[in-house]
């Protein structure tokens, strides 16, 4: 093998480790993010009952943002190892 097969090789296995290693802290991230959400709003609700119902859809809106984020986070640490 030349040396330029050698170097495309190798950096060809770089990107798939860093995609995966970007992909999964993608999905850590969402994870941790929604947590907090949860507990923020169970928090909340147990302060304020009468504010369940906003404080509801608020929560959900932003978990929702959360995973949009998350998920192009995924994609592009996936596209990292296929382009």
């Amino acid at each position: 093998m030349s040396l330029m097969n050698i170097m495309l090789v190798a950096s060809g296995s770089v990107a798939a480790a860093g995609g995966a290693i970007g992909a999964g802290i993608a999905a850590l991230g969402a994870g941790v993010g929604i947590g907090q959400i949860g507990k923020g709003a169970v928090e909340a609700i147990a302060r304020q009952p009468e504010a369940m119902g906003d404080i509801r859809a608020n929560m959900i809106l932003m978990a929702a943002f959360v995973e949009g984020v998350a998920l192009f986070g995924v994609i592009v640490s996936l596209l990292a190892i296929v382009l």
